[in-house]
């Protein structure tokens, strides 16, 4: 049950990160352009760190879109291996076959 609500979070944190993406790169070019002032840049890493921690797109993590699991990630199919194997031996994944030796 855990699982689903972190796949949940992941698709909110994926909104916010939008919502304040050109805001956010705004107050970042404010802040790493020397020519400024002090104040001023000062000021715009203030109203920076107000956004919502969220809203940084280094908060978000690839995870599984079944299970919500952030490791042995496939990204182009945007699952996790043990889904993949699984989805893989029920053969409803096309062009995908079971192989055992």
């Amino acid at each position: 049950m855990a699982k689903k609500s972190m796949v949940e979070r992941e698709k909110k944190r994926e909104q916010l990160v939008q919502k304040y993406a050109a805001k956010r790169a705004a107050l970042n070019e404010v802040i790493h352009d020397q020519s400024r002032p002090m104040e001023e840049r000062f000021k715009a890493s203030l109203k920076l760190a107000e956004l919502p921690r969220n809203s940084s797109a280094t908060r978000l993590h690839n995870r599984c879109q079944l299970t919500g699991r952030p490791h042995a990630y496939y990204r182009k199919l945007k699952l996790s291996r043990i889904m993949l194997r699984e989805l893989g031996s029920f053969g409803q994944i096309p062009g995908m076959v079971k192989s055992s030796w």
